[in-house]
């Protein structure tokens, strides 16, 4: 685990499926956004691996907040959204 509550994170600006096949879990109006780890989950076999009937290693998963108005410019200033993600989608922010 790289990461506790509280930390700032960006979900990677990474577009895996345009190299080939794959199955990806990271909502793609996250990516390149900033949020905030409010919980850690446990580890979890990677479902981007199971899809293809690989061998999946467990990866932290945690819950991230998101301010509505770092997704949509005419979000809610004080509205939120919490996305389950996995840390290999993460970085500091």
């Amino acid at each position: 685990m790289n990461f506790s509550i509280g930390d700032a994170v960006a979900v990677k600006d990474d577009w895996p499926e345009t190299r080939g096949p794959a199955h990806i879990r990271t909502p793609h109006y996250l990516r390149g956004h900033k949020g905030q780890i409010v919980r850690y989950l446990g580890d979890h076999p990677n479902p981007e691996d199971l899809a293809f009937a690989r061998p999946a290693p467990k990866r932290p998963l945690y819950h991230v907040t998101f301010p509505m108005t770092e997704l949509w410019p005419d979000g809610r200033a004080n509205d939120s959204l919490v996305v389950e993600l996995y840390e290999h989608w993460l970085e500091r922010a």
